[in-house]
């Protein structure tokens, strides 16, 4: 398994093909083989991509040090340099897309194009959803095993129609979640880098041209949070899909397009 030495820790990544860098940064408690097989098999034509299971995750050393989305953002600084990628597109998807954020603001002169999926800004800013559709906690993974956890959290990452048509999706997501096992303690860190986590007043600063990209159906991360991002960052965009929840499986083809077109574009 690839490592690199970062930091203070061992990160685990995966490269695929050729052509300009990609970096994808997923979500909570998901790591570099949790994407959406059709998702990669597209991006990988045009870019090269990276992926990599973030501090705490997966098959990436965790460490005594407090976490924070900026703490991860300097991780990926560095994982960057470690396999010698100066300047990258980055795409980044709910925690992921926070880590993002923080990426672009700390470290400028590394991004290209910015691509924020299903997140948000953090802090008392945010905007507060209608109460039948604000976001829905996890559940308590220290009462459930993993695999129960996972089950549980379907609905709350695909909509039910998805779930109900695509069967055999499912269980293959569900068996690449289940073969890199992720840990209640890891979980509650993580929920405390979100707690302090805020770039809203810092949006402004982001100088890279900006596509943001947003479920209709995610209940997760409600959509009114794409649409205050997109006020804030100037060189940037919203393209909602109607179908789609937290992880934007429901309108792949769709998506995929969107993708390429705006990061192919000079």
């Amino acid at each position: 398994m690839p490592k690199a030495r970062v930091n203070d820790i061992e990160i685990y990544y995966e490269m695929k093909a050729n052509g300009f860098p990609l970096i994808m940064i997923n979500g909570l408690s998901e790591h570099a083989g949790s994407w959406d097989p059709y998702l990669i098999s597209g991006l990988s034509k045009r870019f090269k991509l990276l992926l990599f299971d973030i501090r705490g995750s997966g098959r990436t050393d965790t460490s005594d040090e407090e976490y924070s989305i900026k703490l991860f953002a300097d991780d990926t600084a560095g994982l960057m340099d470690a396999v010698g990628i100066p300047r990258a597109h980055v795409l980044g998807l709910s925690l992921g897309g926070m880590i993002a954020q923080e990426l672009a603001l700390s470290y400028p002169k590394r991004i290209e194009k910015l691509v924020l999926c299903s997140t948000r800004c953090g802090g008392a800013q945010t905007v507060p959803a209608p109460r039948e559709k604000s976001e829905r906690p996890m559940p308590d993974s220290g009462k459930v095993s993993f695999e129960e956890m996972i089950r549980i959290t379907l609905p709350r990452f695909f909509t039910e129609e998805f779930i109900k048509n695509n069967p055999e999706f499912v269980k293959a997501y569900i068996k690449q979640r289940l073969s890199v096992p992720f840990s209640q303690e890891a979980i509650t860190r993580y929920r405390n880098a979100f707690a302090t986590f805020d770039t809203c007043a810092r949006l402004p600063q982001i100088k890279a041209s900006t596509l943001i990209i947003h479920g209709k159906r995610d209940i997760v991360i409600t959509p009114e949070k794409a649409q205050l991002m997109a006020k804030r960052i100037p060189h940037s965009k919203v393209v909602y899909f109607e179908n789609s929840g937290h992880l934007l499986v429901e309108d792949r083809e769709k998506i995929l397009e969107t993708l390429i077109d705006f990061l192919a574009k000079p």
